[in-house]
């Protein structure tokens, strides 16, 4: 996270709300989520999927914009950006991610 405090864990919370539906847990916790940038009304988020094959992907990014923008104050700007640069790995889960996935 890079951006003002008090934005950290409003955002955050906006993006644990959205769930990969192929793994049913939340981009935060599976590791989705590469960055996130909050300046002068805007916020930019790099997200990325297990697979670049993943059919939810655009379902997925739909959702994180939804959910960051039901946080936010009206006429913020919210770009997510699907990135693939490094590619998703496990170990990117949280501990909690991998409890629940039996890893």
């Amino acid at each position: 996270y890079d951006g003002p405090a008090e934005w950290a864990e409003p955002v955050a919370a906006a993006l644990r709300r959205v769930v990969d539906p192929e793994v049913a847990l939340d981009m935060v916790d599976i590791g989705l989520v590469y960055g996130v940038h909050v300046q002068d009304r805007r916020v930019r988020v790099a997200l990325t999927m297990t697979s670049a094959a993943c059919p939810v992907a655009e379902v997925v990014c739909d959702d994180a914009r939804a959910e960051l923008a039901a946080v936010l104050p009206p006429g913020w700007a919210v770009a997510v950006d699907l990135v693939w640069e490094p590619a998703w790995t496990p170990q990117r889960m949280s501990p909690r991610a991998r409890q629940l996935m039996g890893w």
